[in-house]
């Protein structure tokens, strides 16, 4: 066997292993959330828990509804997506498509600084600047209000912008990068059948590119889904119904928030908590996956 083979063969056997390492942490983590987080489904009661609007676990007659934190944690990241998203996109599109290389450097020099930044130092900003915006939004919109709970601007639409502000890197540079990939022999046939400009983008290079702006997609989701810091600082932190100006808890900042003293149930419970978590990132991946192999065929 000559000195090629041999390196081509050890290399070959370093990926397979890489590989099978990568395939090992994904079972066993999915494993071990299912071992943790099953006992108290059984403890508590799948409806209970997973429909339950109260939690109190640490009364005298503990309850232990995850309802609204669920509820909280999906409109919000649904909502930071539709926010979030849109922009992202146009702005790959001017990236990829429309600005000049100098532009392009500080723009892009914009977006990597984004994505450097500490989840703290966004929440840290939010609470500094949002917060302040927003109770002031919140007492013009609900002067008189003798039923309202004032929130201090601490509330769900504080953390549907965070979240936006967060997502924007990773569907920038993802996007940008699959835009890129495009050959430029599609640009060229389209612009020769007489296509304009903007026709070409939005008619045959974001088609083209599809399968890696839905990458993009599903890892600023997973990035809204797993924030906790951000949001733990912005969000208010009261397990309340997903309203614009209410307090609320996602799935993160629930455990964030209480698994440093938990203990017994309760504990169990924020596994459990932190099992639904795991559930929804496989959900949404398997989904929009099966949307991208749609797409491709």
């Amino acid at each position: 066997m000559n000195k090629k083979a041999i390196i081509e063969k050890t290399a070959q056997i370093i990926f397979l292993v890489c590989a099978v390492i990568a395939i090992l942490a994904v079972c066993s983590i999915t494993f071990y959330m299912i071992m943790k987080g099953t006992p108290a489904l059984k403890e508590v009661g799948v409806l209970d828990l997973l429909f339950g609007r109260i939690w109190k676990p640490t009364a005298g007659e503990p309850s232990f509804g995850i309802f609204y934190i669920i509820l909280a944690s999906i409109v919000g990241t649904a909502m930071a997506v539709l926010l979030g998203v849109p922009v992202g996109l146009l702005t790959a599109v001017f990236l990829s498509e429309l600005s000049s290389k100098k532009i392009g450097k500080i723009v892009s020099g914009a977006v990597e600084l984004l994505a450097a930044i500490p989840s703290v130092i966004y929440g840290l900003i939010g609470m500094m600047i949002l917060n302040p915006f927003m109770y002031m939004l919140e007492k013009k919109i609900f002067e008189g209000s003798s039923t309202h709970q004032f929130t201090g601007g601490a509330n769900l639409l504080s953390a549907i912008i965070v979240l936006a502000v967060m997502i924007l890197p990773t569907v920038i540079s993802v996007s940008t990068s699959s835009m890129r990939a495009v050959t430029d022999s599609l640009r060229s046939a389209s612009l020769a059948l007489g296509a304009t400009k903007l026709q070409t983008i939005f008619k045959v290079v974001i088609p083209a590119a599809k399968s890696g702006i839905l990458t993009g997609i599903v890892l600023g989701i997973g990035r809204a889904l797993g924030e906790a810091m951000a949001i733990n600082m912005v969000a208010g932190g009261a397990v309340n119904i997903p309203l614009p100006f209410n307090s609320v808890r996602t799935l993160t900042t629930q455990i964030v928030s209480e698994m440093g003293y938990a203990s017994g149930t309760h504990r169990q419970v924020l596994f459990t908590v932190g099992l639904v978590l795991y559930v929804f990132i496989m959900l949404i991946n398997l989904i929009l996956l099966k949307v991208r192999k749609g797409g491709d065929e």
